[in-house]
């Protein structure tokens, strides 16, 4: 029975899980941590629409 044999895909899993755990990370915490947060000085009164319909 063929899907007993282990050598085709034992190899595309394996490299597929280290890929998952070594590379992945470090691209998506790149991606999410891009900017660094910074803090508001003063505080800003929004402006209010305009609408010219009432």
């Amino acid at each position: 029975m063929p899907q007993l044999n282990p050598n085709p895909w034992f190899l595309i899993f394996l490299f597929s899980w280290i890929v998952f755990f070594a590379i992945l990370p470090n691209k998506v915490i790149n991606y999410m941590f891009n900017n660094e947060p910074t803090l508001k000085s003063e505080k800003t009164k929004p402006n209010p629409w305009n609408w010219p319909w009432l």
